[in-house]
């Protein structure tokens, strides 16, 4: 029988006004694997606070088992600035105490893809504090893994890692003896990964058993027999779960769903989207040409990401782009607009980026655009558009759309400057969408957004007629909202991939593989440099590294000068062009640096 470790007993939870959690009793046992989802500002965060013991409730109590080792992954991490990742990670080990540990080298490779921490300026020995959020958050998890718990409490563990990396937690989490209770809004994960889920709503906690396949049939099961007065919602469930049986890979290996069931509950639910109505549709909106690439080389600073690409974008596409972080995702997208803003007279460095005249481009980009603070968010929708046209008929006003991005009308009058990160974001998004785009470039549309607005933004999609370019690390996004998966696979090329994000893992192994194997001909290759090269290399890698920290010392006074000037629109605009500069000096320079680490 499994031990009992947590125990939340009627517990309650208020800010201002409104009941986060209210009467909350759950336990947690040996061997949970728990997925926690729903609204953002739902209370799923405050949930786990209370159940790792950094925050009391206000009626109630949280018991653990005694003995109970908790670890906790928070969204602000509390490493040491000024402390090495060596330090931090592996403490006093000496390399071959650490080296010959089987667990950690597991570790470090799957978070930062080698031993040597590729990527990092100074491996193990790179100092924290220059570091940007997300590789402090890898740092935070690794140093996390390493470590042994009866309860791991994960906070969006999935953030800031690529595909492979989501896949090597999945695996890792799957192996562990500890038990799991993880916040996060990635499908693919917690179905790979969790036994139960827990659904925060409205101040109370649904219980499901299963991971996310089995939480979506058995929602909707409840909501149809509760016959509740959410019909929007109960038919977005109802759509998920008709594609996760008809036309998704299988989500989990032994379902607990009865498919009887489930089948006759989707049995009048139509497919996704009519991809031939749409395909059609958009070609009559974009004509034949969308953009063609022939022969493109893109570079970012010196080095060449792509070579030689050609390649096409039709009326009515949906390509899937993943790839390794650094292969040039973000800069094809990049090299594809500068083309369209300046009607073919800017070109990449090599071939020819040809564009239909009837394009009309919207990019979502990782940055998140600055807006004026003062304007209310309804205000900041109906700037762009009073009622959007999102085809096959389907009409919204500005108020409708912001209702289905998750403002409801007490918040569409909300200051922008009030919002969250990822308030903003979904803000981002809505007015693109507003402004009736035929083409869309979406890098990373997924952070941020909880997974009931991701159902209702892949909803929206299903229905919008154009060519569309999505490029993210959630696997359940590229699959539900696009037909074809093109890979760029570190060796500037472009492929297409039949069986999508399953055939790029896999490729991705037999590189890294085929990489281990040649090794030691790349060392002998090295040791071949002459001495004169490498003290050359190592003197401008020293001048470099000066740079880069100047570079960092001008973004951290832009910041604060960002903050210092938040209601003055003109002076954060013109302040935020300036950090952009800095951060594309710092990618170059940082280029350079792994060029020259291979010669010193």
């Amino acid at each position: 029988m499994a031990v009992n470790l947590v125990n939340v007993e009627n517990v309650s939870k208020v800010y201002g006004t409104r009941a986060l959690l209210d009467g909350v009793s759950l336990g947690v046992s040996e061997g949970d694997r728990i997925g926690v989802v729903g609204r953002n500002g739902d209370g799923k965060t405050t949930l786990i606070r209370m159940l790792a013991k950094q925050e009391e409730p206000d009626t109630g109590r949280v018991t653990h088992s005694g003995g109970l080792r908790s670890g906790v992954l928070t969204q602000h991490d509390s490493l040491d600035s000024a402390a090495t990742v060596r330090h931090e990670v592996i403490r006093d080990l000496a390399d071959h105490e650490w080296a010959g540990n089987a667990k950690i080298r597991d570790v470090l490779t799957g978070l930062f893809g080698g031993l040597d921490l590729p990527g990092f300026p100074q491996g193990l020995d790179t100092v924290i504090g220059p570091l940007s959020g997300g590789e402090r958050r890898r740092i935070a998890l690794a140093k996390l893994l390493i470590e042994e718990q009866g309860l791991l409490v994960l906070d969006e563990p999935t953030n800031h890692l690529d595909v492979e990396g989501i896949s090597w937690l999945a695996r890792h989490l799957r192996e562990r003896r500890s038990a799991l209770v993880c916040v996060t809004h990635d499908r693919w994960f917690l179905d790979q990964v969790c036994t139960r889920m827990w659904d925060v709503q409205k101040g109370d906690v649904f219980e499901y058993e299963g991971g996310y396949s089995d939480y979506v049939f058995a929602r909707a099961e409840r909501e149809r027999i509760a016959a509740t007065e959410e019909t929007k919602r109960q038919n977005l469930v109802r759509k998920e779960l008709a594609w996760l049986r008809r036309g998704a890979p299988a989500r989990t290996s032994k379902p607990r769903f009865r498919v009887e069931a489930a089948n006759e509950l989707i049995k009048d639910v139509p497919p996704p989207r009519d991809s031939s109505e749409l395909m059609k549709f958009a070609s009559s909106r974009l004509g034949r040409t969308v953009f063609d690439l022939e022969d493109v080389t893109v570079q970012a600073g010196p080095k060449v990401l792509l070579k030689h690409i050609t390649w096409q974008l039709g009326p009515g596409d949906r390509i899937g782009l993943v790839g390794v972080n650094g292969a040039g995702k973000t800069s094809l997208l990049r090299a594809m607009r500068e083309a369209w803003r300046t009607e073919g007279e800017t070109q990449p460095v090599g071939g020819r980026v040809a564009v239909g005249k009837t394009v009309k481009l919207a990019y979502l980009s990782q940055e998140v655009a600055e807006l004026d603070p003062t304007l209310r968010v309804l205000e900041a929708v109906q700037r762009v558009r009073e009622r959007v046209d999102l085809g096959k008929g389907r009409e919204m006003t500005a108020g409708q759309l912001c209702e289905t991005f998750g403002f409801n009308k007490e918040k569409q009058w909300t200051p922008v400057g009030d919002l969250s990160g990822g308030e903003r974001r979904r803000l981002q998004l809505l007015r693109l969408l507003m402004d009736e785009p035929n083409v869309l470039f979406l890098d990373e549309p997924t952070n941020d957004l909880d997974i009931e607005t991701l159902t209702q933004l892949e909803d929206l999609l299903d229905g919008w007629p154009g060519s569309m370019i999505v490029i993210s690390h959630d696997r359940f996004f590229v699959e539900r909202t696009t037909d074809r998966v093109f890979a760029l696979l570190g060796d500037a090329t472009l492929r297409m991939l039949p069986r999508g994000i399953d055939e790029y893992i896999e490729r991705r192994h037999k590189m890294e593989e085929a990489a281990a194997a040649a090794a030691p001909v790349v060392q002998k290759t090295a040791a071949s440099v002459s001495a004169a090269d490498q003290r050359a290399a190592k003197k401008e890698l020293q001048k470099i590294e000066r740079q880069l920290d100047k570079i960092s010392d001008k973004e951290t006074k832009l910041h604060a000068q960002i903050a210092e000037n938040a209601t003055d629109f003109a002076k954060v605009a013109e302040l935020d062009a300036a950090l952009r500069d800095l951060a594309a000096e710092r990618e170059e320079l940082e280029m350079r640096w792994l060029e020259l680490a291979e010669d010193a």
